[in-house]
């Protein structure tokens, strides 16, 4: 499953989301989405959890969790377009 993950901090980096995410299960991947122009994050990112039940615990416990000062938004992804964007990067 593919959670979107808005409200993330500028200053996150991608292993942010893996460590909270880690808790409730496996994670395949975890990205934050970044402007190119700009050189910073765009302030929302994906998690991709192969397991169903375990991405769900994820989703109903970390929406609304207080991450530096900002409730993150954690929902089911609705576009397997937007975890390919161009803009995507793991090296943060």
């Amino acid at each position: 499953m593919i959670i979107f993950v808005a409200n993330i901090p500028f200053k996150s980096h991608k292993k942010d989301l893996e460590d909270l995410f880690k808790q409730y299960g496996t994670i395949s991947r975890a990205y934050i989405i970044y402007d190119k122009v700009r050189r910073r994050s765009k302030g929302y990112g994906f998690v991709e959890m192969p397991n169903e039940e375990e991405a769900k615990e994820a989703m109903e416990k970390l929406n609304g969790f207080e991450l530096n000062d900002k409730k993150l938004v954690v929902t089911e992804s609705t576009s397997a377009k937007n975890h390919s964007s161009p803009d995507v990067t793991d090296n943060e």
